[in-house]
């Protein structure tokens, strides 16, 4: 009889860890810090049909300060109780404002000493731009004068913005929707201090609830009454003097949303009972739409407790869902319900049914159209064309029709089949352009659309602009790019008569930079002109390179070798660093495509090892990783074959360049790339060293489902335990460095992972060093974690590999 063991992940807890090391901050040598200590160019908020464009900056990294604040994470929010706002939020520190088509950039006036800017967005008419300035005590909203380049303070610092931007524009661009915390609020209460008055009680009705390990969740009534706190709001609107006046009273308000024409508000609020399970996503909610004043015109959905979801990715909630504002009429919603009940195994001719609702919402709503495959999106054009896709995950399959929005359950006309993984095949996006009502709708020229795709082929990345005809339903060709020595995005058409489209070029030592690209007279008009700060990578070699798996699977990474490394004698052989994440396929065709281009911008950050080039080494940076499961097979069924397979292929591929002593080659990956380190030192003999950063090892603590695996445990518990490296520590004799955020919040990727898979490795006597980085989440940002972070690999390189 065939014996099932469940690891808990408890049965290690009496072991001792090795007396922890309290080394202090470390900094990486210079030739890493140099490329560490940079300073970041500003984002580009930028509309070609603007007048004016925004820069934005700010620091290059966080520090532990700012890790260091009051936090309380309810409900899957990280939030700062005392200034209201996400703790996890990175802040701008400066603004500047420049004309598109001007080379001075002005710098904003009157901004608060010190800021602290997020939450930015331009008014409808686009003079001015809203942002948000966090105080020592709470969140203020501040107006940018675009026109003037000054910003001036609107409000006290009372904004709460825990559940995202607290600002919405009316359509007057005089008046903003705010939420503000309420007059009454209640004091928050200290969990330490405060005497619970009872047990926390949870219990099962025998009803299947699948669900995955969230982070952050509700615990007990305390933190009910809390969550409760931090997210109830009052309404205020607000001009741009600053006069308030009371919208809508308190409530737990998630979402604000006006219609096209800016006579209604969607507003919904979140209700109870809170769940102890899943996130605030999956509360009860309810929708009501109001007009401009505040009047209430109906209300428009309400949802349940959503703690039971039907079995796999395909699976949906019942009751209206996805539901928006129609971008191309007035005011008329948009939403889907399931007709499968929202369980993909029911076997039905149609999954998902699309409605229209018109205001005032007095009359039923109306079918547009039904879809086979789940609702994946809708793109609006005007009265007569609106673009439809649908999907399934179990096939990859994603199908793209034509539908006329005027005619009653219309019957979609299929423009694309295809897998949504072959990305040689992707027709690209549509373009869009702003209507009469401001909102971005397809952009249609006499029966004709515009595709802008990425243009990834076999032979390179060549983008491509396609005329799309509405008539034929059929494409042609009007601009491909022929540059092979730069990587060329196709941004947006500025103006197709004129034959202007806004591009970013970039070389692999030209930072990536904005410009006019005329397709008439081919002529190239910068706009931006930032400077690469990584001028000691300008003489690496950089180069793409395939290569094939054992099962003839083509494969592919990205190749660098130091400055000074002489390729044609190859006198010297060097140690390799394997960097790579996996990823699953339904095919082999698609698992075989490449999307990566030596033109790209080499832009080192901790998260690569491009660093090390500097050091010595050579390195194969985001090197393939398929995980391929056809037809009835699923991709884990065969994952540590495949898993070996590629990294195989990948040592094959550089030794057989000679470039590379194939006895001192380490690997590395964070989350789900940590977890392919471990197991491929579990697994094979291929590597002398490897480093895993956040990941998860036991996959018996994620029993339903992990990465794309939708099968439970219970499923099959022989893939969890052969694919868990914790389950197989015994094996692991491979020198490995495991790394993980202290306050991770990804779901499965819990800090105790790592905990407990290197006690395990300990106890076992394998060659293991672990690092917890005070205050980090799944993403590490302060500027002292990343420094030592850095130099820890480098020591643990130097030891088990270099040397």
């Amino acid at each position: 009889m065939k014996k099932i063991f469940i690891c808990l992940g408890i049965l290690l807890l009496n072991m001792h860890l090795n007396a922890q090391e309290n080394l202090g901050y470390q900094k990486p040598p210079k030739e890493i810090l140099d490329l560490a200590d940079y300073e970041r160019a500003p984002s580009v908020s930028m509309d070609t049909k603007k007048e004016y464009m925004l820069l934005s900056y700010r620091n290059t990294y966080k520090n532990l300060d700012d890790l260091n604040q009051e936090e309380m994470r309810l409900g899957g929010l990280r939030i700062n109780p005392i200034t209201n706002i996400s703790s996890t939020i990175t802040y701008l520190n400066n603004l500047k404002i420049r004309k598109i088509k001007e080379t001075e950039e002005a710098q904003v006036s009157g901004l608060p000493k010190n800021p602290k800017i997020a939450n930015l967005s331009w008014s409808p008419d686009e003079k001015h731009i809203s942002f948000t300035h966090t105080t020592s005590k709470g969140l203020e909203l501040w107006i940018l004068d675009v026109a003037n380049a000054s910003a001036k303070k609107i409000t006290e610092d009372n904004l709460n913005g825990n559940m995202g931007n607290p600002t919405s524009w009316f359509k007057d661009s005089q008046t903003l929707l705010i939420r503000t915390l309420p007059s009454n609020r209640p004091t928050l209460i200290d969990a330490k201090k405060d005497i619970p008055t009872g047990p926390t009680v949870s219990e099962s009705e025998g009803k299947v609830s699948q669900n995955r390990t969230y982070q952050d969740l509700l615990k007990n009534k305390t933190d009910e009454a809390n969550f409760e706190s931090l997210v109830t709001s009052e309404l205020y609107t607000v001009n741009l003097s600053g006069t308030k006046k009371l919208f809508k009273s308190a409530a737990l308000y998630s979402n604000e949303s006006f219609s096209p024409d800016g006579n209604y508000i969607m507003i919904t609020t979140i209700e109870k009972p809170f769940s102890y399970i899943v996130p605030l996503n999956r509360f009860p909610q309810t929708t009501i739409i109001y007009d401009a004043t505040g009047k209430t015109i109906k209300t428009v959905n309400e949802v349940p407790l959503n703690e039971i979801m039907p079995k796999g990715f395909m699976s949906a909630r019942k009751g209206k869902r996805n539901m928006s504002w129609r971008r191309d009429t007035p005011a008329t919603l948009y939403f889907v319900e399931a007709l499968d009940e929202g369980d993909p195994a029911n076997e039905v001719d149609f999954r998902d049914e699309v409605f229209l609702w018109e205001a005032p919402f007095t009359k039923y709503p109306t079918s547009l159209v039904k879809t086979k495959q789940r609702f994946a999106g809708i793109q609006w054009g005007n009265e007569t064309t609106a673009i439809l896709s649908d999907y399934w995950y179990d096939t990859r399959n994603s199908k793209t029709y034509f539908i006329n929005p005027s005619i009653e359950g219309a019957t979609p006309q299929l423009i694309w089949d295809r897998n949504y993984q072959d990305k040689y095949s992707d027709p690209g996006n549509f373009e869009t352009k702003k209507n009469d009502f401001g909102s971005y709708v397809l952009a249609i020229e006499k029966d004709k659309m515009y595709l802008l795709g990425d243009g990834f082929t076999k032979d390179g990345q060549f983008p491509f602009i396609d005329e799309f005809s509405l008539k034929t339903l059929k494409t042609k060709r009007l601009y491909e790019s022929k540059l092979t020595d730069k990587k060329e995005d196709l941004l947006s058409i500025e103006d197709l008569k004129k034959g202007d489209v806004l591009i970013r070029l970039q070389s692999k030592n030209e930072y990536p930079n904005y410009y006019f690209r005329n397709l008439k007279n081919k002529k190239i008009t910068p706009i931006t002109a930032f400077k690469n700060p990584f001028e000691s990578l300008n003489n690496v070699y950089k180069e793409v390179i395939t290569y094939k798996r054992n099962d003839g699977v083509t494969l592919s990474g990205t190749l660098y070798l130091p400055a000074d490394y002489d390729k044609t004698k190859k006198d010297k052989k060097l140690p390799l660093l394997i960097w790579a994440y996996p990823e699953e396929f339904k095919d082999k065709n698609s698992a075989g495509q490449t999307t990566q281009n030596p033109n790209e911008f080499t832009f080192p950050y901790y998260g690569s090892f491009v660093y090390w080039v500097t050091r010595g080494y050579a390195v194969l940076d985001d090197a393939s990783f398929p995980i391929i499961g056809e037809g009835t097979t699923e991709p884990n069924d065969t994952f540590i074959p495949q898993l070996v397979a590629n990294a195989k292929a990948a040592i094959d591929a550089v030794d057989n360049l000679g470039y590379i002593n194939r006895s001192k080659v380490a690997v590395g990956g964070h989350s789900y790339g940590a977890f392919m380190t471990a197991n491929l030192l579990t697994h094979s003999n291929l590597f002398a060293c490897g480093i895993a950063r956040s990941g998860a090892y036991n996959r018996t603590l994620t029993p339903f489902g992990f990465q794309s695996e939708q099968r439970n445990y219970w499923d099959v518990p022989e893939i969890y335990n052969t694919m868990s490296p914790f389950m197989n520590a015994s094996k692991m004799k491979t020198p490995l460095l495991l790394v993980h955020g202290e306050a991770d919040n990804n779901p499965g990727t819990f800090t105790l992972q790592t905990e407990r898979y290197f006690q395990a490795l300990k106890g076992l006597g394998a060659p293991v060093r672990m690092v917890l980085l005070p205050k980090e989440s799944h993403g590490y940002v302060a500027e002292e974690n990343i420094l030592h972070l850095l130099w820890e690999q480098d020591q643990f390189l130097e030891k088990h590999l270099k040397n």
